[in-house]
């Protein structure tokens, strides 16, 4: 059998993924080029398909034909020089594919490489014309795994965990990632020294197979030893180690370690959190760690500005303090001045809001929630001059799932086609969230999963002496699909998006609720297209009423530009009616 050493199948990995050989080809390339001082000639580059859609496009990948065509022009005799270095560079992609008897074919307007009178007959074209340069592809069999083989001290459960199995295609990318993947057990097992060595492998030609060998060594199951935080400034140590996930005397796992690591960055204070398990083991033969941690600066400064068509045009200011006590607690200030100009606003308007947030009250990921507020706005809907308290509790279930309860308190004047009442409002919001979309900031795009909440809202109205009882139910959902996920298109280009909302109020008829707790459609929230506020029961003058159920559905297409940029397309539909059954009144 002839050996196949460890570098082949890592170079066969590295010529598909390592774009820093395609940068060293340019420059072997410019280099030839300006040696002879020949003029650039243009030339298309075909490959013919091989019916693996994976290797034609690792193979286009690879060539420096392709990718230094339109980057990096060279002359006839350079040309010929690049060609034959993607002879090299293909084959090896073969290999790495499981096909070590293809072979790689490339021409020159017909002409083989080897051909003496290439370059002549490059230099005779026409000025304007292009060398046509073919790759022709012939794969050979597709060589298979025989024999593979874990020498060395590791458990036996463990040699299972190397996901390869006699009769699999050789292909370098899953050998490699055997490596990988074995290690990686090992380690989340407890074995923190373990080692695995780059995979040997030998050919056997008439066979058409590979016989592989990896060297494997576990070493002691350790557990976890002193842990040690630096870096600290502001940030209380103990709010440190009480929110750790990971303790001495736990078996060692660089997946929880992980986790660890990142559950100290959701504080909000730590710009940055690393881990390192110490090089030597502890007399009781614990492995020790180490967390360094980089506080963010305690204070930030915001400006905003803003407009809309509806809304008109706004500025805003916020303040934070990130670490009021040294234990993580928030406190947010924000002042805004808004409405001027917007066609659903009949003139300026503010909101002035304190909010402060003590994390890990009373319990780990439970938090507390205060909030103070004076806004007013005038809409074509009504015109709300109002102060608000709220106090709640939220907290995290799961990785997916959180809830809240809390209890709000509102004093407010509105004026609604010429009529104005003073309201008084109590109400206790309860709220579910589910996330599996992986990404906790609700203003980054998701890419993939579902996002939905149910809030449910008992709630007490006094106005002049005439109180009501109500509650307000509203869920909405959305769902992200990759289209990366069905191929043809890089992860997270190209994504589908569906968004649903629906919301009743029950116990109250319409003119007994407070306008600001009626249901309204339209605008960038429900439907666009339509003017905020613009859906649903309108008094004569064509002002709207809002109503007590709605029900909203949108689809979009977004496609990412560049690197900064996107579009989106999309389709709105909704209705709000006048009584508390949803999908009621005309569909907009």
């Amino acid at each position: 059998m002839q050996p196949v050493r460890p570098a082949i199948l890592l170079r066969a990995w590295g010529t598909f993924f390592r774009p820093a050989s395609l940068l060293i080809a340019a420059v072997t390339s410019l280099a030839i080029s300006i040696s002879h001082a020949a003029d650039p000639q243009s030339y298309t580059v075909t490959f013919a398909s091989t019916g693996n859609g994976a290797l034609d496009t690792a193979l286009k990948g690879a060539s420096q034909l392709e990718s230094l065509r339109s980057t990096a022009p060279v002359g006839p005799f350079a040309l010929v020089g690049r060609a034959q270095q993607d002879v090299d560079r293909l084959q090896t992609v073969l290999q790495g594919f499981g096909y070590y008897q293809g072979r790689i074919t490339i021409t020159v307007d017909g002409r083989s490489l080897d051909d003496p009178e290439l370059t002549a007959a490059i230099e005779a074209l026409p000025q304007d014309a292009n060398a046509a340069v073919a790759v022709a592809v012939d794969t050979g069999p597709l060589y298979h795994l025989r024999n593979v083989t874990i020498e060395g001290d590791i458990p036996e459960e463990m040699r299972g965990r190397l996901g390869l199995a006699t009769g699999d295609p050789a292909v370098a990318e899953e050998v490699l990632k055997a490596q990988q993947r074995l290690l990686t057990a090992l380690q989340a097992d407890g074995y923190a020294r373990a080692t695995v060595s780059a995979p040997i492998a030998y050919e056997d030609p008439p066979a058409q197979a590979l016989d592989v060998t990896f060297t494997a060594h576990a070493g002691p199951q350790v557990d976890i030893g002193d842990i040690a935080i630096s870096g600290l400034r502001d940030v209380n140590e103990s709010l440190v180690r009480n929110r750790l996930l990971v303790h001495t005397g736990e078996r060692y796992s660089p997946s929880r370690i992980e986790k660890a690591r990142q559950d100290l960055l959701s504080l909000g204070v730590f710009s940055g959190v690393t881990v390192r398990a110490v090089d030597q083991l502890d007399a009781q033969g614990r492995i020790p760690l180490a967390f360094d941690v980089q506080e963010r600066l305690r204070h930030a400064v915001g400006f905003t500005a803003a407009y809309s068509t509806d809304l008109g045009g706004s500025l805003a200011a916020t303040w934070s303090h990130r670490n009021l006590f040294g234990n993580a607690e928030q406190l947010n200030l924000s002042a805004a001045v808004n409405g001027a100009g917007g066609r659903a606003t009949n003139g300026l308007g503010y909101n002035v809001t304190a909010q402060f947030i003590k994390p890990e009250f009373r319990a780990r990921d439970q938090s507390l929630e205060l909030n103070l507020g004076a806004i007013r706005q005038k809409l074509d809907a009504y015109d709300q001059d109002a102060v608000m308290a709220g106090a709640a509790v939220s907290r995290k279930f799961s990785e997916i799932w959180s809830g809240s309860v809390g209890v709000t308190a509102v004093r407010e004047r509105i004026v609604q086609q010429g009529e104005t009442r003073d309201y008084t409002l109590l109400g206790v919001p309860l709220n579910v969230k589910y996330n599996s979309t992986g990404i906790i900031n609700p203003l980054e795009d998701a890419l993939h999963g579902i996002r939905a909440s149910v809030t449910v809202t008992p709630t007490e109205s006094f106005s002049h002496g005439s109180n009501a009882t109500f509650v307000i139910i509203q869920a909405n959902a959305a769902a992200y699909v990759d289209l990366a996920s069905v191929g043809g298109t890089q992860s997270g280009r190209s994504v589908i998006a569906l968004r649903g909302l629906i919301g009743t109020a029950q116990g109250a008829s319409l003119f007994s609720l407070p306008p600001d707790q009626r249901f309204y459609g339209g605008g960038s929230a429900t439907v666009r297209g339509f003017r905020y506020q613009a859906i649903g029961p309108q008094f004569p003058d064509g002002k709207p009423i809002g109503g007590t159920s709605i029900d909203a559905a949108t689809i979009e297409f977004r496609q990412r530009l560049l690197t900064s940029f996107g579009a989106v397309a999309f389709v709105d539909a909704g209705q709000v009616g006048a009584n508390s059954t949803p999908f009621q009144g005309p569909v907009r």
